[in-house]
């Protein structure tokens, strides 16, 4: 079972000239490490020049200035603790785990929920929550069934929200139960948008190349009463099962856009990686603004405005609103 098809065509040929090029500077990157030895413990983005005493601080900075995805594409000023394996108890009984990872700014903010796809885990989003909490918002990668079903991921991911809002000490005293945000990846993506679907208490969802999976998908697409940005990779390169009908379904709030060249799995990264490609980096700048402007303001216009200058430079592609 997989999550992508293959465009005809021209895409098939692009795709095949993209993943040529791709083995030759993995070879080179790999002999380059050879000669030195080693290698980095997380890949390399950099790291921004603004400073902030508090999340607080950041958010009002951010929202007075028009950030475009470049701003996001280093990380963010806050060291990260990351705490492994938290088990959460749902009301069903099913024992979850997940990754943990605080922004050390000591104040309340934001908690971002990510969810892996078919065959993946937490271990594959594990750089984008890290990411993430550098800019000041929590973040937890966790770990349901890699096969589905997905319906029933999407059942117990409502659930969690659901107990981080009442409790959100659960995870530590500087959770903000009443700002929660989903994301999930392909069919993950479903899952999300089930669990909105359902009620799910989140200001909004943040879909990576989704894939439609089992249920009645477009019933709980219709349900969907919180803004969702969906971000995807290239339709020319690969295209996830179904990703037309998200935008197709649901009836409002929601922006689709796509990131040019990028391949499905750009839009997963784990810290064992050693390196990152562009498609990746632009993967996590627009997952980082879009998850910023719903965390911040409940809606998705700061995420719209800052995606319009690589939008002009071609990085993203494909823009849709409604």
């Amino acid at each position: 079972m997989t999550a992508i098809t293959t465009s005809p065509g021209v895409g098939r040929d692009r795709r095949t000239a993209l993943k040529s090029w791709r083995q030759v500077l993995l070879i080179a990157g790999l002999l380059v490490l050879a000669v030195l030895g080693g290698c980095a413990k997380k890949p390399p983005t950099g790291l921004t020049d603004l400073k902030a005493n508090s999340y607080g601080e950041l958010e009002r900075y951010l929202l007075s200035h028009p950030a475009d995805i470049d701003t996001f594409k280093v990380r963010g000023p806050f060291t990260v603790d990351t705490q492994e394996n938290q088990a959460l108890q749902l009301p069903a009984g099913e024992r979850i785990t997940g990754d943990l990872y605080l922004a050390e700014h000591g104040n309340k903010a934001p908690l971002i929920i990510l969810l892996h796809g078919y065959g993946n885990s937490k271990a594959d989003h594990g750089y984008q929550a890290m990411h993430l909490a550098t800019w000041g918002l929590h973040a937890l990668a966790i770990d349901l069934p890699k096969q589905g079903p997905w319906a029933n991921n999407g059942r117990m991911l409502a659930q969690v929200a659901e107990l981080l809002q009442k409790d959100p000490a659960l995870l530590g005293r500087n959770i903000d139960g009443a700002k929660i945000l989903l994301v999930g990846h392909s069919f993950g993506g479903s899952s999300v948008a089930i669990a909105m679907g359902r009620g799910a208490p989140v200001l909004g969802g943040v879909l990576l190349d989704p894939a439609i999976a089992d249920g009645d998908m477009r019933g709980a697409l219709t349900r969907i009463k919180k803004p969702v940005i969906l971000i995807g990779a290239d339709e020319y390169v690969s295209e996830a099962v179904g990703r037309g009908y998200f935008y197709y379904y649901m009836r409002n709030g929601v922006i689709e856009i796509s990131i040019r060249d990028a391949e499905h799995e750009d839009a997963t990264l784990s810290m064992e990686m050693t390196g990152i490609t562009g498609e990746q980096l632009t993967f996590i700048s627009t997952l980082t603004a879009a998850a910023f402007s719903l965390a911040a303001t409940g809606k998705s216009d700061y995420a719209w405005a800052g995606f319009s200058k690589a939008l002009s430079e071609g990085t993203i592609v494909n823009p849709k609103k409604k």
